[in-house]
């Protein structure tokens, strides 16, 4: 179907919106009358912009209060009116919204309202336009989409139809089944956003909080269905109010908007985009820096050996059970530090999982490889982390690892086994769009939010994995944007038993992460444990969480650069990260600063 989207939902000027709005696949735009103002550019100038752009203008919006309205108030909207199809005339614009009246004078009379709809349907039709009524969900005494119907009905004019928008539906729990009763060709626009669950006013939560579908709580899968299923063929087309989007750049925006309506199309089942391709675990982790020694010495004292290195790039290749850890000292080493820069994945089907990415849009990146080394398919994720798709020692594909010279080492004890999770740090305004990144590009699932304490603000975390647990990425977002702190990714490793693996560590020279006494005095409260095991926690700085499934034990290194290490000891069917130890960990990590 065609995809549209509001200009009201990106940041910047008209002309950056309709320029991120084209480059990120949309075939048309509704403009918001306060972007037109706004424009330096005139109507005309604008409808050629849109059409240089290969934009169509499917919707003007919004006329407000026009509606059973006193008759002198009335007078003065047709005028109003009258003044902005000559400008959607101009715009080349033939669609027109009105919204519910919320005017303080507004009569709780249907027909009036009908009989005013219709003589602006009858001014607009001499313009040839349309007007599309929709009920705002706040609205004065039509605050519901069946009513604004009726009201349409009852009016009778062919140049009036119905908008309906998802918000305005599901915001206040409406039954989304009656839009089936409405006549495909009476529905002329559909507006969609979605939302997270909230509490709060519907105006304020409409104005603030809404998201791209699949961002929030609303079934708008469901919706769409209905709308469909009426005989609806105009444009699926986004309007979404977020303070976020408003402050982030319009192009990565535009680019997360057009994705969640590929994925809404899928969804409904009105498009298909290449099949999913989950992958099936970790391949490797890729750490970025420009000093290889304090990783090295990092990694050697959790038990990973030096075991390859690249045969034309400064890679070198640390492993551990089947937890491999790249280290690159090459160019792309950033000034700020060490920082994990890639993630390869392993999938059942790489070439069909770059083939899923590209169609929604996740950027494919460039590769400089030599003619021998092996095809990788490589896109961004939001932050920027670079994604390989990989099918690592499987005899029916080209592997990575043949890239790869051994090197000489020792194996020394090994108490890990593979990664237990990676955590990555979003910047804050992308948050939301790395969720729906990593459930529509890669098919990974997604578990609730959890919101953290830290010092010096709220830390939101949302874990992302596949069926079985194989690959668990943990999006997070911090409260403040410049501080390291914040910035920090980890990576989580998997051992049966972390007390050896915590001793071994250190005894090899590692600094493990100091936790207050206060924590384990707290514990020691929460808990029983055997004698001496709380006082071995302590010492070491292990964590400690236990629910109806099972335990979790877990300590952390100090950090180097933007990147600390965790061990992971998991048992029984304990599907949690500790969430409630982060705060703890959080302001720990305050309190000794990263090393660079």
């Amino acid at each position: 179907m065609r995809t549209s989207i509001a200009t009201v939902s990106l940041s910047g000027s008209l002309t950056e919106k309709l320029t991120a709005a084209a480059r990120a696949g949309f075939d048309g735009v509704e403009i918001f009358e306060n972007d037109l103002l706004a424009s330096p550019l005139a109507p005309e100038e604008v409808r050629a912009r849109c059409a240089d752009l290969g934009l169509s203008i499917d919707l003007y919006q919004p006329m407000r209060d026009i509606e059973a309205v006193p008759a002198e108030v009335f007078e003065r909207n047709l005028r109003r009116a009258r003044h902005k199809f000559e400008v959607m005339g101009r715009l080349g614009c033939d669609t027109v919204l009105v919204c519910s009246s919320v005017h303080p004078l507004a009569e709780d009379d249907d027909a009036l309202a009908a009989y005013h709809l219709r003589q602006l349907a009858s001014l607009a039709e001499e313009f040839g336009i349309r007007v599309a009524y929709e009920a705002l969900a706040w609205g004065r005494h039509v605050s519901t989409y069946d009513h604004a119907w009726r009201i349409v009905e009852a009016a009778g004019h062919p140049a009036l139809g119905t908008c309906l928008d998802s918000f305005h539906i599901l915001a206040r729990g409406s039954d989304p089944k009656g839009i089936e009763d409405i006549p495909g060709e009476k529905i002329f626009f559909l507006q969609l956003a979605d939302a997270p669950l909230m509490a709060m006013d519907v105006l304020r939560w409409s104005r603030h909080h809404r998201c791209f579908p699949g961002q929030g709580g609303f079934d708008v899968t469901g919706l769409v269905e209905r709308v469909m299923a009426a005989g609806y063929d105009g444009p699926l087309s986004l309007e979404v109010f977020n303070d976020v989007f408003r402050q982030a750049e319009a192009g990565p925006t535009a680019v997360d908007a057009h994705r969640s309506l590929v994925m809404l199309q899928e969804a409904a089942g009105i498009a298909a985009p290449p099949e999913r391709v989950v992958p099936t675990g970790v391949a490797f982790a890729e750490l970025v820096t420009s000093d290889a020694e304090p990783v090295g010495a990092l990694l050697g004292a959790l038990g990973f050996a030096r075991t390859a290195r690249h045969r034309s790039k400064p890679v070198d290749l640390w492993q551990q059970g089947e937890a491999r850890v790249l280290v690159n000292t090459g160019p792309v080493a950033r000034r700020d530090g060490t920082q994990l820069a890639a993630i390869g994945l392993e999938s059942p089907d790489p070439a069909g999982a770059a083939r899923r990415a590209e169609a929604l849009l996740a950027p494919v990146l460039p590769r400089r490889r030599a003619a021998e080394d092996a095809p990788l398919d490589a896109v961004a994720a939001p932050d920027g982390t670079e994604l390989f798709f990989c099918a690592t020692d499987r005899p029916e594909l080209p592997s990575w690892t043949g890239d790869f010279r051994p090197v000489a080492h020792t194996v020394a004890a090994r108490h890990i086994h593979r990664f237990d999770h990676l955590a990555l740090t979003q910047p804050w305004h992308q948050f939301d769009e790395a969720a729906l990144f990593h459930r529509t590009v890669l098919g990974l699932r997604a578990s609730d939010s959890v919101d953290v304490a830290d010092p010096y603000g709220l830390f939101r975390s949302q874990p992302v994995t596949n069926e079985d647990g194989s690959v668990r990425i943990a999006l997070s977002v911090g409260p403040a944007p410049t501080d390291d702190i914040a910035r920090a990714q980890h990576i989580a490793l998997t051992t049966d038993d972390v007390v050896a693996a915590a001793r071994s560590f250190r005894a090899a020279g590692g600094r493990l992460l100091a936790v207050p006494t206060n924590y384990y005095d707290d514990l020691a409260a929460r808990f029983e444990f055997a004698d001496g095991e709380l006082e071995t926690y302590r010492d070491l700085g292990v964590l400690y969480d236990r629910d109806a499934d099972g335990e979790f034990r877990h300590c952390y290194t100090e950090t180097v650069g933007r990147v600390f290490f965790e061990l992971v000891q998991r048992d029984g069917e304990y599907r949690g990260y500790g969430a409630q130890n982060a705060p703890v960990r959080l302001a720990a990590q305050h309190v000794q600063r990263p090393a660079r």
